[in-house]
């Protein structure tokens, strides 16, 4: 859809592509210089990776946080950007992008809207996802009530008969989270090797010797349905036998498909799925467009979160002096800056905080 015939959503100073939390970090480091955000996402809830993949995974780098899960560090992340109140249109996807004479940028969705921005920040992760999907007849049917690619809601299984499939870390992740408050779980997998955590499938093993988990090498060759139900799936093991394994809920994790998508067609220098930036300003070679996180790609390039949260706070410095040309961005501190704390919000409860000291001492 051209901008021309799109709805005009907002005059913003960035629109961020990908609201996982590259994305939302993004909006706190713009928001301390007094830019306005508005995030854009493919994925219904905001998170990325985080929430769609590992929601209750454990992640222990995170500075000065010991340990927190995927979904916990999500909820912090929207809790500490809340101040600068940004924009969230979930479920939809930038298709095009087109600079303006003046120097600004339309952008347009796949829901017919557009965004009149100053600058673009690319936070997307490795693209847009779409989960590889079960290939077999009548699969497609059963989406979203016993057929699953992601958990929403964990309790949802509890007390069921499960099959998982996969042999990452979800599928070992969740087999081993759900064995012993689901009523039985059988883990399908293609052959006996895994790509998960060494740890992960040596307790798997040991977990099937007790009893608590079963493990089948083999492949889904159709479903077995009563009624239109789902109420299994038809295994081939590699012993060449097909049984029929009973079921109230399959769960597919074979990964996602990433792709950049129409990222692709908007002249930005690629390096595969990546996009390449300078490490000065994590700009790409078309000013105005930034790229943080996953996605970009320079010497030395690593794929951690807290990476992306160094790269955000560099990009939003740049893109101050972008849409301000000539004048002085200075660096400012969140503990002694009048004008920080209050865009934060946070000046009045300081003020008392220090009378209080003052009064006790």
């Amino acid at each position: 859809m051209s901008p021309e015939r799109s709805t005009l959503a907002t005059v913003t100073d960035v629109v961020i592509i990908g609201a996982g939390p590259c994305g939302l970090f993004q909006v706190f480091e713009l928001g301390l210089l007094g830019l306005r955000s508005e995030l854009i996402d493919s994925l219904p809830l905001a998170g990325g990776q985080c929430i769609e993949l590992y929601p209750d995974k454990p992640i222990y780098d995170i500075p000065a946080v010991p340990f927190c899960t995927a979904r916990e560090l999500i909820g912090r992340l929207q809790d500490q950007i809340r101040p600068f109140d940004p924009g969230y249109h979930l479920n939809q996807e930038v298709t095009e992008v087109t600079p303006r004479p003046d120097g600004r940028f339309d952008v347009a969705t796949n829901k017919g809207l557009r965004f009149d921005a100053g600058a673009i920040i690319i936070a997307g992760g490795v693209g847009s996802f779409q989960p590889r999907r079960l290939s077999v007849e009548g699969a497609d049917r059963h989406e979203g009530r016993t057929l699953h690619y992601r958990v929403r809601d964990a309790a949802a299984f509890y007390g069921k008969d499960l099959v998982i499939m996969g042999g990452g870390d979800s599928a070992l992740d969740w087999s081993l989270e759900l064995a012993d408050k689901a009523n039985s779980v059988v883990l399908v997998h293609r052959r006996a090797e895994f790509r998960a955590a060494t740890a992960s499938v040596q307790r798997m093993f040991a977990l099937r010797e007790e009893g608590g988990i079963d493990f089948i090498e083999g492949t889904v060759q159709a479903l077995a349905e009563t009624d239109g139900q789902l109420r299994g799936v038809k295994v081939t093991g590699r012993d060449g036998v097909t049984r029929t394994v009973s079921l109230d809920h399959l769960l597919v994790f074979w990964g996602l498909h990433p792709k950049l998508g129409p990222i692709a067609e908007w002249g930005l220098q690629l390096n595969r799925r990546t996009i390449a930036v300078d490490t000065a300003k994590f700009q790409t070679n078309v000013p105005g467009i930034y790229a943080v996180g996953d996605i970009n790609d320079y010497p030395g390039k690593k794929k951690l979160i807290l990476s992306g949260f160094h790269e955000a706070a560099l990009a939003a410095f740049a893109v101050k002096e972008h849409l301000q040309p000539g004048q002085k961005v200075h660096l400012q501190y969140t503990t002694t800056s009048p004008l920080l704390q209050k865009r934060l919000g946070v000046t009045g409860e300081l003020q008392q905080e220090e009378s209080s000291r003052k009064l006790a001492g």
